[in-house]
């Protein structure tokens, strides 16, 4: 299979037969990703097999986003102007169609690499992630996510990680 990374076209791509095992991620897909799209809220961006280009086999936002500085650990906070809220990228949903093992990884790096390329034209600081569920943050810290403030289901990687990820695939 030969994958590509495409922002969602609605009307090409099959959002119906998409199925995650997240209901609410297959309804966002299904229902609100292109209303999100047309008001500027996120980019929805799609993973599909050359071969079968119709059919979605994941997919992801993008959204700016802040971090609060009080927020960030400590050691990172110091190092950082003292601004209270910095600007950051946001994976708010990230599926994989439940036929298709291994898509996670796969959606994962080009979400981080489209953070990263973003960075040249607007400052983002880290990719933040809010888990759906304990399988989604698992999936994340995995990933080498570190806990973000309060919030349990929120991580963050720094985009100096991020650009030694980007970097070591590219």
């Amino acid at each position: 299979m030969a994958f590509r990374f495409e922002p969602l076209d609605t009307a090409r791509h099959n959002r119906a037969a998409f199925q995650s095992a997240v209901e609410a991620l297959n309804l966002y897909l299904q229902q609100q990703a292109r209303k999100d799209m047309e008001r500027h809220l996120a980019a929805t961006f799609v993973m599909v097999d050359e071969a079968a280009p119709t059919v979605i086999l994941g997919y992801y936002t993008l959204s700016n986003y802040t971090v609060e500085l009080a927020e960030l650990p400590a050691d990172l906070a110091r190092k950082l102007p003292r601004y209270p809220r910095l600007p950051a990228t946001l994976i708010g949903r990230l599926a994989r169609d439940d036929r298709f093992r291994g898509a996670g990884a796969l959606l994962l790096v080009d979400a981080l690499t489209r953070a990263y390329a973003q960075t040249k034209v607007s400052g983002s600081l880290a990719v933040v992630a809010e888990a759906k569920d304990e399988t989604a943050l698992r999936f994340y810290k995995k990933h080498g996510f570190l806990q973000l403030g309060a919030e349990p289901n929120r991580v963050y990687l720094p985009m100096g990680s991020v650009e030694q990820l980007v970097r070591s695939v590219g």
